[in-house]
């Protein structure tokens, strides 16, 4: 028969889970006042869209060319290159500011031959007589697909998401919403949810990512060039992460008594069936979509743009290579939905709600969904996504929902930063 776990003292218990709390509140603190110093990919993105929208215009119909570019693309990509002072800008972006002011040339490499269609068409405007024979067809199409995709995909989700939110409110005031089933999870307290979460999640972690996986990313990696080095890093320091975390879990739901555990087990996966979590998952996903866009954006029009994105959105911006955007892609849509999803919604989500109430725990473990982020300019919107994350969790009454809903939403992100 193998042994259970050994109780511990539960006044020991209770001091080691204050003394995680403080030092998690330290660490997360920290963290996001150190954020606010790190740069926003905001600036990026938006520019990688005036480039793309500058590439696409001779592909674009002309009735829907102010719709999907805007007036003077031109223009506009010229005033933001502008906005970056000389010492800021890359070598390319220093080349093409000049080729818009008229002036300068595009580097030897890209004469002969680079894989830059965007210079190289400017660069054949500078001298050509009629600028419309140094249009790239294939490149202005592939341009034109992806502008469109990046631009209408979140207008469509915002708006299916938008109606169905309103047939949700109606359903509401109507009385005809259908009833929840009663929350089922692991009985646990919430010392052990402070254990599991600030202790294990946070600061373990703090302190097993840098004195573990630092070393053991550079012996992995001395042979890799960039970005394959960083991409790798990012798996390996998510790993490192994950583990304190997992193990604490999985010894507090070992120590419960088999027998009283629900149907499904204490973490209320239930794959099956599949369709209906496929559904679940979805109709979450449009909904919060249109609530997440709205918070960031009264964010930036209330306090502008607080910076401290994640440095993750920055690897994917600036990474061509299929490999590492491969691990990148795994860990964004696979790992951390995986993960996150069985700490935040699989075990601390129903204790909250059993101790405190459905609303509170929804609202609490969004809360502290968005805070384990550590990063001050998305923090509004990740907590809106959490609540979202944590009703599908309530309302379907199952795991596996939440984790399919959050790899979506990933996934789309990923794509949309592949796209610019």
């Amino acid at each position: 028969m193998p042994s259970s776990p050994q109780p511990v003292s539960p006044r020991w218990k209770g001091l080691l889970a204050a003394l995680s709390l403080a030092l998690a509140g330290f660490i997360w603190l920290s963290g996001l006042i150190d954020s606010l110093s790190r740069p926003s990919v905001a600036p990026a993105l938006s520019l990688q869209q005036q480039e793309l929208t500058l590439l696409a215009e001779p592909a674009v119909p002309p009735p829907l060319r102010e719709a999907l570019l805007g007036e003077a693309p031109r223009e506009a990509l010229r005033k933001a290159l502008e906005g970056i002072s000389a010492e800021e800008r890359t070598e390319r972006q220093q080349q093409m500011f000049l080729l818009l002011e008229g002036q300068g040339s595009v580097s030897a490499d890209l004469e002969r031959g680079g894989d830059d269609p965007l210079l190289q068409q400017l660069q054949c405007e500078a001298g050509a007589a009629d600028p419309t024979l140094c249009i790239d067809a294939a490149a202005a199409g592939q341009a034109a697909f992806r502008l469109a995709l990046s631009t209408v995909l979140p207008l469509v989700t915002a708006l299916l998401g938008g109606l169905l939110l309103l047939g949700q409110a109606w359903r509401l005031l109507r009385g005809r919403l259908m009833a929840w089933p009663d929350v089922q999870g692991p009985e646990l307290t919430l010392v052990d949810m402070a254990l599991l979460v600030a202790g294990g999640f946070v600061v373990i972690s703090a302190v097993g990512v840098p004195l573990v996986a630092f070393p053991l990313v550079g012996a992995l990696t001395a042979g890799l060039g960039s970005p394959r080095r960083e991409a790798v890093s990012v798996v390996i320091n998510y790993g490192v992460m994950a583990l304190p975390s997992l193990l604490i879990l999985w010894r507090q739901v070992r120590s419960l008594p088999r027998e009283r555990a629900p149907l499904g087990g204490w973490m209320q996966w239930r794959v099956r069936p599949l369709f209906s979590a496929l559904r679940d998952a979805m109709t979450g996903w449009l909904m919060v979509t249109p609530v997440v866009m709205l918070t960031g954006w009264l964010l930036v029009r209330l306090v502008g743009d607080p910076g401290g994105s994640n440095p993750l959105l920055e690897l994917v911006l600036g990474s061509r290579d299929p490999l590492a955007l491969g691990l990148l892609a795994l860990t964004a849509v696979v790992l951390a939905p995986l993960f996150e999803e069985t700490i935040f919604r699989g075990a601390l989500l129903p204790v909250l709600a059993t101790k405190l109430g459905p609303l509170p725990g929804v609202l609490l473990s969004g809360l502290l969904f968005a805070m384990a982020h550590i990063s001050v300019g998305e923090l509004a919107p990740l907590m809106v996504l959490g609540v979202g994350l944590g009703l599908v969790r309530l309302r379907s009454g199952r795991l596996w929902p939440s984790v399919l809903m959050h790899g979506l939403w990933n996934a789309v992100t990923f794509l949309n930063l592949l796209l610019l």
